[in-house]
């Protein structure tokens, strides 16, 4: 029980330090837009979200938020002399985002942005490596306006990220949100309203709230905007299942062998029992029982060693760093990872352990209660 605590509190530390990143980098964990939205995702349609002020005072009424602020999505391609590619291009609040921006914190060269930046732009180290540009140089930018208008301005780079990402790097770059209203025709609006959570979990709970008060608006986690992140993560939590299977088969073998050695070494004893007359039932039952308490005691003291485990590995943390470079997720893996307190599926594995526990005695009961009383009581 210790062991999988142990495993759930790093399973969930992980999915916290890789995966609550990705979701940084990705657009936060709760995207709201205005209603059609869903039917044009494919197209990342320029709609205009009324109210989008009021949108982010009432999201940032709910407990789990630690940030939501305004921006516009849309696409187009960057130039220079060494090519062009194809981009999205992101407003952004600088300001509200930069406590909960990954891009904003992994600045390379350059500066971030500020509201008040005009014609430059802020582009990853994919991108700039492929441009073959550096701070300072210019770069024409196309984006695609309201009503599928093309819209072309020269920029200055103000700045270049690494997230560790080329790919997301070398298609994604961010311009301030004035600069975008007025270079792609929204007047003062905005097309998307991004909320930061404390942890990836909480989505359902923010957006059954956020429903309830917000009408007339999409509003989607990241599971629904970021299908390719949830399937890596579904992926993820198929293999670490498996070795939760194999965590269980193993308290499983080793209740069982622990009874049947209980039987061989106690059969004078089983052979008294049936001398004073309690039946072969009698005797499985009192097995079965003892391989329950055996679960019950060993579900308690797991439970306390988890927790005291899990908790002080919180505090210090564990060093994956060198596993960074493994895949393009892991290279968000920052230099440690804290574990949870592995609370997240403790009553699931209460009840399998304990189930597991008492199967594991039916066998060696059945082999007590097949003793004859007679030759028991001859054993040694």
């Amino acid at each position: 029980m210790a062991l999988m605590m142990f495993y759930d509190g790093l399973v969930a530390g992980f999915d916290q330090a890789i995966y609550g990143s990705a979701i940084k980098v990705l657009g936060g964990n709760i995207q709201i837009h205005a209603g059609g939205y869903r039917a044009k995702a494919n197209q990342n349609p320029l709609l205009p979200l009324d109210g989008d002020r009021a949108i982010v005072q009432a999201t940032l009424a709910q407990p789990q938020v630690v940030a939501a602020s305004r921006r516009i999505r849309t696409e187009g391609m960057a130039t220079s002399r060494a090519g062009a590619f194809p981009v999205n291009i992101i407003g952004v609040e600088p300001e509200k985002e930069l406590p909960v921006s990954l891009v904003a914190q992994c600045v390379v060269e350059g500066r971030y942005l500020t509201s008040d930046d005009r014609d430059v732009v802020f582009i990853g180290k994919g991108l700039a490596k492929a441009l073959d540009v550096a701070v300072g140089d210019r770069i024409v930018l196309v984006g695609r306006a309201t009503h599928n208008q093309m819209r072309r301005r020269t920029m200055t780079i103000i700045g270049v990220y690494d997230v560790g990402m080329p790919d997301i790097e070398k298609r994604t770059l961010y311009v301030s949100l004035a600069e975008a209203q007025d270079l792609y025709g929204l007047g003062g609006r905005s097309t998307e309203v991004m909320v930061s959570l404390q942890r990836i979990g909480q989505e359902s709970a923010v957006i059954k709230a956020l429903e309830a008060v917000l009408s007339g608006y999409e509003i989607d986690s990241w599971e629904t905007n970021f299908p390719e992140l949830r399937r890596a993560m579904e992926t993820k939590n198929g293999v670490m299942n498996a070795f939760s299977v194999i965590i269980l088969i193993i308290v499983g073998i080793g209740i069982l062998n622990l009874l049947l050695m209980a039987v061989y070494e106690r059969t004078r004893e089983i052979g008294i029992l049936g001398a004073l007359g309690l039946k072969p039932r009698q005797i499985s039952f009192l097995f079965i029982l003892e391989g329950a308490l055996m679960g019950l005691v060993g579900v308690a003291t797991g439970v306390g060693l988890g927790v005291l485990m899990n908790a002080f590995l919180g505090q210090v943390g564990l060093d994956f760093s060198q596993f960074s470079s493994l895949t393009e997720y892991t290279a968000l893996l920052s230099e440690r990872v804290y574990p949870t307190l592995g609370m997240e599926k403790l009553l699931q594995r209460t009840l399998t352990v304990l189930v597991i526990a008492t199967l594991a005695s039916f066998y060696p009961a059945r082999e007590a209660a097949q003793r004859e009383p007679a030759e028991a009581l001859h054993y040694v």
